[in-house]
């Protein structure tokens, strides 16, 4: 169904609330129709840039939205250093400190082929667990001279994968390390060393916020702006002014325009000034999610959402078992 042909509920925004038909501010859901919902449902691809997705989802409960949103949060998984066994750090970072850093480091392995591990205490398995290694030395002053070596700092493109049982064969080493090389651990001085083993476990979010796969992701309704009169002259331009760039144009007659809507920040800046106020009507489409998803790099944003509409489609489908 086209956009221009379904009837948009919207939120109006006004100078002090939001005001909508019912009682409920926009805010509840509406009764469940499976055929009306087919009919409304649309996803639209926006704009897509190295880790970032932006992508339109029409025609769905707002308690929707925010639930696929939480699950990519904290119920999508992903693989993570757990475990930092320390045999040697001469370094002045502390320990704990060190193991935090090398925790939030985000890793290649794609989750989806590895298990969760069932016992915490328990040496892992090829099927549950990835090794690494860090070992790395800052070199001491040369004998014949008084030269360094110029090693003073100590990045993730030193953790070296050691892998376990057949993952070797199944796996290549540049798909499983940091996602990122250049990520600095340690600052050091001569003589200082460390000597790590690291061990990357599948986990998510809720658990530890390293598991998370995304570096955020959220939503907004899309705004909708609607001249209720002529604007022309220097009312023009503080209109303009009024909202974020791109959203008002003012055309060579030197008349007001709404040029993309979309951009505008629902800031209502125009209430602050009588003589524009009434000129605009300030909306949002109540069921017309604004969704941008920036991962960390392990899955692609595509696929993190399909991961956690997966998730949901779990959690209705245990719904419907207790109550059956």
């Amino acid at each position: 169904m086209p956009r221009h042909e379904r009837n948009k509920p919207k939120l109006t925004l006004e100078e002090y609330k939001v005001k909508t038909d019912a009682e409920d501010y926009g805010l509840a859901d509406e009764l469940w129709d499976f055929e009306r919902f087919q009919q409304k449902l649309q996803m639209v691809r926006v704009h897509r840039e190295d880790k970032k997705l932006e992508f339109d989802i029409i025609g769905i409960p707002v308690s929707v939205a925010n639930a696929i949103r939480r699950i990519m949060l904290s119920e999508v998984p992903s693989m993570a250093i757990e475990k930092v066994y320390i045999y040697n750090n001469t370094t002045i970072i502390q320990d704990e400190v060190l193991a935090h850093r090398l925790g939030l480091i985000p890793l290649k392995a794609d989750p989806r082929f590895f298990e969760y591990k069932s016992d915490p205490n328990e040496e892992g398995t090829e099927n549950d667990t990835l090794e690494f290694e860090l070992k790395f030395r800052c070199g001491k002053k040369d004998k014949d001279g008084p030269s360094y070596e110029k090693n003073y700092n100590c990045y993730s493109g030193q953790i070296k994968w050691l892998p376990k049982g057949r993952q070797g064969t199944l796996y290549k080493e540049k798909d499983i390390g940091p996602i990122e090389a250049d990520i600095l651990l340690a600052k050091m001085r001569p003589g200082h060393e460390l000597d790590l083993k690291l061990l990357a476990v599948k986990g998510i979010g809720k658990d530890h916020a390293k598991f998370s796969p995304v570096a955020t992701a959220w939503y907004r309704l899309l705004p909708e702006i609607t001249l209720n009169r002529e604007v022309v002259g220097q009312d023009a331009y503080l209109l303009q002014k009024c909202f974020s760039p791109g959203v008002i144009e003012v055309d060579k007659s030197g008349k007001a325009v709404v040029k993309e809507a979309r951009n505008d920040s629902c800031s209502r800046n125009v209430y602050r000034y009588p003589q524009i106020a009434d000129a605009v009507t300030l909306s949002r489409v109540r069921d017309h999610f604004i969704f941008t998803i920036e991962s960390v790099g392990a899955m692609e944003p595509e696929d993190i959402f399909i991961e956690a509409v997966k998730v949901l489609k779990k959690k209705c489908l245990t719904i419907l078992e207790e109550i059956k």
